[in-house]
């Protein structure tokens, strides 16, 4: 559990720097931007291997049951989960989605962590997702700040980007469905 909760504080730490203006600013002005982003990206890096990392370890050790939560549940989760994978990719792909969503990859992000809370109920998954999703919901509110700021913009783009991000979505929810969850994650969704 340990290396699980060093991972989060660095990699969701160094994610809330952009809640920050003032500090980012500083820290850009003080190293540079390149110099800013390759340090940020490789702190972000540790941490997220670490999370995967610890996640794995915290598993491996059993499960410290918090809630179970009943079977139904997981049918939610697999349902909550659908556009998710279709907002992630309309986050790279600027069209109506995005624009009416705002921010889709946080949406994304906190519909994915809270999907996850409804299907486990162990300590390490609690602490993980419930960890997401209060990251999700802080960046939410700081996006909205920094947008009325003029220091975010929405991006807006052609309507074919949404049907290519809901065809990519749906394919990659398909494939997660079918294999990629249980290869990745070593837990089989179905």
């Amino acid at each position: 559990m340990l290396v699980l909760v060093l991972g989060l504080v660095i990699f969701l730490g160094s994610h809330l720097l952009p809640t920050a203006p003032a500090l980012h600013d500083r820290l850009v002005a003080r190293f540079g931007v390149n110099t800013y982003k390759l340090a940020y990206s490789a702190v972000a890096l540790v941490g997220l291997v670490l999370v995967i990392w610890g996640y794995g370890l915290a598993r491996a050790e059993g499960p410290a049951i918090l809630y179970d939560p009943p079977t139904w549940l997981r049918h939610v989760t697999l349902l909550l989960m659908v556009p998710v994978f279709v907002l992630a990719v309309a986050a790279y792909l600027p069209g109506r989605i995005s624009a009416a969503v705002r921010h889709p990859l946080i949406t994304a992000v906190k519909l994915w962590a809270f999907a996850h809370l409804l299907a486990n109920g162990d300590v390490a998954s609690v602490l993980l997702f419930a960890s997401f999703l209060a990251w999700g919901v802080i960046d939410r509110i700081s996006l909205k700040r920094r947008e009325a700021a003029a220091r975010v913009a929405v991006p807006r783009g052609p309507i074919r980007n949404d049907f290519i991000a809901l065809g990519a979505g749906l394919l990659l929810y398909a494939a997660f469905v079918a294999k990629l969850h249980a290869w990745l994650i070593g837990v089989p969704v179905v």
